[in-house]
């Protein structure tokens, strides 16, 4: 009886509680690290691999990564960033190592990318190649850390266009010209080798063994984002030029062996011929990146064959050294130029942001709209840029702060992902945690663009990434959507050109990619080489027709009421709304709530505001039997002090200053699993409160992120029958 009375007690203070004034709550949390055996440790939920040589990540025959040991299971890898430059506290010391690493194993990560290692080994650096002995030292046993927590490695063969030159202030600008001299000129790529043999090639003394014949190094990206037409746009102002001047003779030379005389070259051209003659190699590169016509087709046709020369001279050079792993090049971008040139890599690697932004300083501005209003844009048109067959690794990913529907990142993204049979997910970071807040750094003073650390919004889409994506709670679909490529005969007018969007939308249904014409197979509906005339919704039509799509499963690309093939996702462009239904997670991003949603084994019944919320088993058994479940509520999070130039909140101000608030938010549950529920907050460190909540399943249940210990983005549900 007293049981029965103290239930009825405590969900009648739940459901009378008032709404407090104070819309944004301090998080009342310095240290951030999660402890053992919390519901935030997944370190048994998703144990570790020792990893030595018999645990190498291969590519399958089917194009997947595996563990050479066990290669008949497709591994996924969530990846944590680490752009540790020193604004952001650079490379941690011995200590902050072994608790970094031990810490980002129980966030659930398993590959980590090191980007801009290069910048940060030679800071102050007056000479070439001469690495701070102690970033170098730290590096070298951060990587040793990593290793022995199961964390494999990406690595970046270079970040900054500085290259390890020496005498640069600016190593972390996007000024200089060593992407494109690395595949031109004999001099940079020189320079690029030098670095791999220098850092990658030599013994690392934490690990006995080089870097690059490490099993842990699965993958090297072996400049980073650096695409001739990419890096000429990022340029172009620094260098008062379209193209690298350094490109004409080249382009010239290449002209003449395709043309051979002006008078050929006249007839395809038409009058774009009149600046310069072959004869004395003075055919002008465009001075207008927008030009189409048929010299930038052929320009296109130029960047393909001097890029793919590089892959393929720079692979070489990464084999010679002894490295077996994956070649990434070229990771971003996805034009049609682009695809072309990485269709003879091994696998594809691909950078994409939603609402990006490029600035700290005030007066920089968001668009600040939804990602699910556009039906997921960022992440449908770098899928349409893969190659199917292949793996496909995200090396750079983000929804930014601070726009206000980033929480539909944490579920969109790993969902996305796994809908598609992706193999890495990363989200772009300085570093993807801190160990506290109040860290003494430029950059974790505060929440920035790319500081998902301090973020509780963000760092609750990647605790959700790791069981959606990582574990595998999300399926992928067996529908592949083949984007149909016939070598060059393809390529557009217009350099950046990019697959038609409304065709990626295909996206949404099946998983997309290219595909060479040369391995189409009879009868797969697929999207003609010949862009012009297909239509998404005709393809649906014969999906449906071949009984490859439900009939009766919403899929109106056109308005953006999608339902996956898997039956999983479900996409509301117009509501703004995606939802997850799977045996193990159950998750609804929205901008309203409406009139409730069902999702299985919980239902939303009504929300204050526009969030996320997730209901995931923790105990290896579907949520319809489990009864110990992770509950995640993220609404929004800002700095204190932030202030902004216009009343939408659009236009930077002062990014302001610690602690981190989070906005205050309620919302209506209901289990729909019989028994009783438990509800406790779970701080953002792990630490479980005292339960706020008891309530049956089939009564309502209101739920507060603003709990007697603070605010937070976690629950721990607990059902007893």
């Amino acid at each position: 009886m007293k049981k029965a009375l103290l239930w009825i007690l405590v969900v009648s203070f739940a459901l009378i509680r008032p709404v407090y004034a104070e819309e944004w709550l301090p998080v009342r949390e310095k240290s951030l690290e999660v402890q053992a055996g919390s519901p935030l440790d997944f370190s048994d939920i998703l144990p570790e691999t020792k990893i030595e040589e018999d645990t190498r990540v291969i590519v399958t025959p089917a194009g997947k990564l595996a563990i050479a040991n066990d290669a008949a299971k497709p591994q996924r890898f969530l990846c944590a960033s680490l752009a540790l430059s020193p604004a952001s506290g650079g490379f941690p010391d011995h200590d902050a190592a072994d608790r970094y690493a031990l810490q980002l194993k129980r966030h659930g990560y398993n590959i980590a990318r090191f980007h801009y290692v290069d910048a940060a080994l030679m800071a102050d650096r007056a000479k070439d190649l001469d690495f701070d002995p102690q970033v170098l030292d730290r590096v070298h046993y951060f990587m040793a850390a990593l290793k022995r927590n199961g964390i494999y490695w990406i690595m970046d063969g270079l970040s900054s266009t500085r290259g390890a030159y020496g005498g640069y202030e600016d190593r972390w600008d996007l000024k200089g010209d060593l992407k494109v001299d690395a595949q031109i000129t004999d001099a940079g790529f020189d320079h690029w080798l030098k670095f791999q043999q220098a850092f990658l090639g030599k013994v690392n003394p934490y690990t006995g063994i080089a870097p690059i014949r490490d099993p842990a190094l699965v993958a090297i990206v072996p400049f980073n984002e650096n695409g001739l037409e990419f890096d000429s746009m990022v340029q172009e102002g620094v260098r008062g030029s379209v193209f690298q001047k350094q490109l004409q003779p080249l382009f010239n030379d290449w002209l003449s062996k395709k043309y051979g005389s002006d008078d050929v070259l006249k007839q395809k051209w038409g009058w774009w011929t009149k600046e310069g003659s072959l004869e004395d190699r003075s055919v002008a590169l465009p001075t207008n990146r927008n030009e189409r016509s048929e010299r930038m087709r052929d320009l296109q046709s130029f960047f393909i064959d001097v890029e793919q020369n590089a892959t393929r001279r720079m692979t070489k050079a990464l084999r010679d050294l002894g490295f077996r792993g994956i070649v990434l090049p070229y990771n971003n971008w996805p034009t049609i130029q682009t695809g072309i040139s990485r269709s003879i890599q091994d696998a594809v690697a691909m950078n994409t942001y939603h609402d990006w932004v490029g600035s700290y300083e005030p007066g920089t501005s968001i668009e600040g709209k939804s990602s699910l209003e556009d039906g997921l844009r960022y992440l449908r048109t770098v899928g349409a840029a893969r190659w199917l067959g292949r793996p496909f690794v995200i090396t750079e990913y983000d929804h930014l702060f601070w726009n206000p529907y980033r929480y539909e990142a944490g579920l969109a993204a790993p969902a996305f992902a796994a809908l598609q049979g992706w193999d890495v997910l990363c989200r772009h970071a300085h570093g993807p945690i801190v160990l506290a807040y109040g860290e003494d750094f430029r950059f974790k003073k505060q929440i920035l663009p790319y500081a998902i650390a301090l973020d509780p919004v963000a760092r609750a889409g990647e605790t959700l990434a790791a069981l959606v994506f990582r574990r595998g709670d999300a399926t992928s679909t067996s529908l592949d959507i083949p984007f149909l490529v016939d070598e060059q005969k393809g390529l557009p007018q217009g350099v950046n050109d990019m697959e038609p969007e409304l065709l990626t939308r295909l996206g949404l249904v099946g998983a997309i990619g290219l595909q060479s014409v040369t391995y189409a197979k009879p009868g797969v509906v697929a999207v003609a080489p010949q862009r012009e005339g297909e239509t998404p919704m005709a393809i649906v039509a014969k999906l449906k027709d071949a009984g490859r799509v439900d009939p009766s499963a919403p899929a109106d690309l056109d308005s953006g009421k999608v339902v996956s093939q898997t039956g999983e996702l479900q996409l509301d462009a117009g509501a703004k709304a995606l939802a997850l239904r799977t045996p193990m997670t159950q998750a609804l991003a929205f901008d309203k709530v409406g009139d409730g949603v069902e999702l299985g084994a919980f239902s939303v019944k009504h929300a204050d505001g526009r969030g996320l919320l997730s209901l995931s088993s923790l105990d290896g058994v579907p949520l319809k039997d489990s009864k110990r479940q992770l509950l995640i509520l993220a609404s929004d999070a800002r700095n204190s002090g932030m202030r902004f130039r216009d009343a939408d909140q659009y236009v930077i101000e002062d990014f302001g200053h610690l602690p981190v608030l989070i906005r205050r938010m309620e919302v209506g549950l209901r289990f729909e699993t019989p028994g009783t529920f438990k509800i406790s907050p779970v701080g953002l460190d792990g630490r479980v409160r005292a339960p706020v909540a008891t309530v049956k399943s089939g009564n309502i249940l209101r739920l507060s992120n603003d709990t007697p210990g603070g605010p937070t983005t976690y629950f721990l549900v607990e059902r007893t029958e």
